[in-house]
């Protein structure tokens, strides 16, 4: 027997739940409501033929118009590569060290090259090429491995210490800490934070100058400049990868460094290796 009545006051029948002493009614729906229901449902089931919905097994279904998103992207890339295949050429073809500022080459490459520089190289080197820690800043004059623009092509090209790329640059810095007494590891701290005016105790930096001389010049030089053919750092400039403090510079010369850059030019087109190239040179930092 059906515990359902209808309702004395709108003759419309319940459903027969009831909350405390209320009764729910068992309102029809209006018709409208119930034809733009069936249309979304057929609207629902057109679409699913039209476009790709259904996940299959390694892929989905592609749907009777044949559209695809990633397609039109791939198209407009196309057309977008079509456009500047003459630009594209002549950077390959260019001599980046010849190539002038501020000509259409040269402005299609920056542009090129920052886009390049936001998607790959802003992760390491931050958004504005400033740097970080262990992460050269790449607006100064401070270049670890020179700063020509055809120097900087090499080093996007091959990378550093990598172990992908025989013509990455590599160099090592010994572990002084297995090598020097500790302190002679001090004496030789003060005597490189003394070259860029820190404050230093001056007798342990005399003593360390005989150290450095013996252990250090033949990478960095005789008066700690700097050598970019092996990748050593300029140690009277007060610019530091790793950071000047006393500590920081003791751990350096006891455990040595050994940042590693990928090899763009396995990952890139020769274009875009080129493009980010003449970008960081021309971020004004460039030699």
């Amino acid at each position: 027997m059906s515990d359902k009545k209808v309702d004395k006051e709108t003759g419309i029948e319940t459903t027969g739940h009831e909350w405390d002493g209320i009764e729910e009614l068992n309102t029809p729906m209006p018709r409208w409501w119930l034809w733009t229901l069936y249309a979304t449902i057929v609207w629902g089931v057109g679409y699913t033929i039209a476009y790709p919905a259904w996940p299959m097994i390694s892929g989905a279904t592609a749907g009777v118009l044949g559209f695809s998103t990633r397609g039109e992207v791939a198209t407009q890339m196309a057309e977008h590569e079509a456009k500047n295949a003459e630009l594209v050429t002549a950077l390959n073809d260019a001599d980046l060290v010849t190539l002038a500022a501020g000509d259409d080459l040269h402005r299609y490459a920056v542009s090129r090259g920052q886009s390049v520089f936001a998607a790959q190289c802003s992760q390491c080197h931050g958004a504005g090429a400033a740097g970080a820690v262990g992460y050269p800043n790449l607006l100064d004059d401070d270049w670890l491995w020179g700063g020509q623009l055809d120097q900087i092509a090499y080093t996007v090209r091959h990378g550093i210490r990598n172990e992908t790329d025989f013509d990455a640059h590599y160099s090592a810095m010994p572990a002084f800490g297995d090598i020097l007494e500790r302190e002679e590891v001090d004496n030789v701290v003060d005597y490189v934070l003394s070259l860029s005016n820190a404050e230093i105790d001056a007798a342990s930096a005399e003593a360390g100058a005989a150290i450095y001389m013996d252990n250090c010049a033949a990478c960095h030089g005789e008066q700690a400049l700097g050598d970019p053919g092996l990748g050593a750092p300029n140690l009277a400039d007060a610019i530091w990868l790793y950071g000047g403090d006393r500590e920081t510079v003791k751990y350096s010369v006891e455990n040595a460094r050994f940042g590693i850059m990928p090899a763009w030019g396995q990952r890139l087109d020769e274009e875009d290796v080129r493009a980010v190239s003449v970008y960081v040179h021309s971020l004004g930092g460039g030699e």
